[in-house]
């Protein structure tokens, strides 16, 4: 069972859906029980830093996670904002306390008249860490569809194992044992998307 997120941010139907078309069960909830009982967690997340993470620690989800992430060692998927969550800290509109599970800054993008921010559509991976998670991606065609103004900047670069360009070098993936994460969405990436999905399943962490 995979137990989507379910904090009040976050993209849930359609990342419900796209397990659900590779074959997997879902639940979306927020309830520690129910993150105790999954096989793997998935944390969405669409919106502003500062809000998403007030809402999880309202909602007192972030000891239930910690517990499962880190004490646990249960796999997890970070997407989109969920992702950004996972580092120290973000200067998205102030200074917010991450769940710290990565060692990385939440900085805002550079933009320019051709790489405007925020960054809205298609850009090709650059894969530079483990490539288990994109296997079975063509190897020119492996766009995937983003939509964000802030990055995650690590300070551990092995942590990183896939970038993108847009004006400047941009995290789009992590990883660091059971915790994987991603910048782009793969529910909206279409087949290479679907793919990244099947691939996290497959891994054995």
């Amino acid at each position: 069972m995979i137990v989507i997120v379910d904090y009040g941010m976050g993209n849930v139907r359609s990342l419900s859906n796209a397990f659900e078309y590779l074959g997997y069960d879902t639940e979306i909830s927020r309830d520690p029980a129910a993150f105790a009982a999954a096989d793997r967690l998935v944390l969405p997340g669409v919106g502003a830093f500062g809000d998403a993470i007030g809402l999880l620690r309202s909602l007192d989800l972030e000891g239930p996670l910690n517990d499962q992430v880190l004490g646990q060692g249960k796999p997890v998927l970070g997407i989109c904002l969920g992702m950004q969550l996972m580092a120290s800290v973000s200067h998205e509109h102030g200074t917010h306390k991450g769940l710290g599970w990565f060692d990385a800054d939440v900085m805002p993008m550079i933009s320019t008249p051709e790489a405007k921010v925020p960054q809205v559509g298609w850009n090709q991976l650059q894969i530079c860490g483990e490539e288990w998670l994109f296997k079975g991606l063509p190897a020119k065609g492996n766009d995937v569809y983003f939509v964000h103004s802030f990055h995650m900047v690590c300070k551990d670069q092995n942590d990183v194992i896939a970038t993108t360009d847009h004006a400047q070098t941009v995290t789009a993936a992590v990883a660091h044992g059971n915790i994987v994460a991603t910048q782009f969405h793969p529910e909206k990436s279409q087949d290479n998307g679907l793919q990244i999905l099947q691939n996290w399943m497959d891994r054995e962490f």
